[in-house]
């Protein structure tokens, strides 16, 4: 008799869970794939809270780009991995991202530490079975992309840790370094000497805040 695994799909996109329970079915295991659907952060988040379900999925495919839910302050798929872990914390989790940028794979892989982290331009049904079947016996997978990311973050990591990475994405979305304060538990002589640590390891003399955004975005990092 097969084993039947329970798997939760949060994506906005109903044709891309179609696409992935299509493949899944192919799996090398042999297993039966049984699948709920679930299309907006809303349903996901009363799905994901409710203890009915604390023990009724083996594995969620989540994507990270999904409509706000403002009322409980759900800003994406990473928010709801969060509430994943606490409610449900024996399901294994896959996190499916349109974003390559270096920080942002870099931030899921260290924020939420999923089973699964691949990159939707970056994989095949191959290699959807394949990070599936690893999953399944209790190994961690990412797809190409995610790892040349790590590997390129981590060496380095201390030039640019978790502060300068967020001072670098706010600069990025416009904040002004007066303001970034308001976003960081920093103070704002903290900051200015942060910009200076992040202009030395770009290299950057005397150059501004777009100067600082226009390298990371060569350097591949936003």
């Amino acid at each position: 008799m097969k084993k039947v695994v329970s798997i939760l799909m949060i994506d906005d996109h109903p044709s891309q869970i179609e696409g992935y329970k299509v493949i899944l079915h192919y799996n090398k295991s042999g297993f039966e794939i049984d699948t709920t659907a679930i299309f907006n952060s809303h349903r996901a988040y009363d799905v994901i809270t409710n203890d009915k379900y604390s023990s009724s999925f083996d594995v969620c495919f989540l994507d990270r780009s999904l409509p706000i839910y403002a009322e409980k302050n759900i800003k994406s798929g990473e928010d709801l991995a969060v509430l994943l872990k606490k409610h449900m914390p024996k399901t294994k989790i896959v996190m499916l991202t349109s974003h390559s940028e270096a920080f942002v794979l870099y931030h899921i892989v260290k924020k939420l530490e999923p089973a699964g982290l691949l990159v939707k331009c970056d994989f095949t049904a191959e290699e959807l079975l394949i990070a599936f079947d690893k999953i399944m016996k209790g190994e961690t997978y990412h797809s190409e992309t995610v790892k040349e990311s790590m590997r390129d973050l981590l060496s380095k990591e201390e030039y640019l840790d978790a502060y300068n990475r967020q001072i670098i994405m706010l600069l990025s979305q416009g904040i002004k370094t007066k303001n970034i304060p308001e976003h960081l538990n920093l103070s704002q002589s903290t900051v200015e000497k942060r910009k200076v640590q992040i202009k030395n390891y770009f290299c950057i003399e005397k150059g501004t805040d777009e100067d600082i955004v226009k390298e990371a975005k060569r350097m591949g990092f936003i």
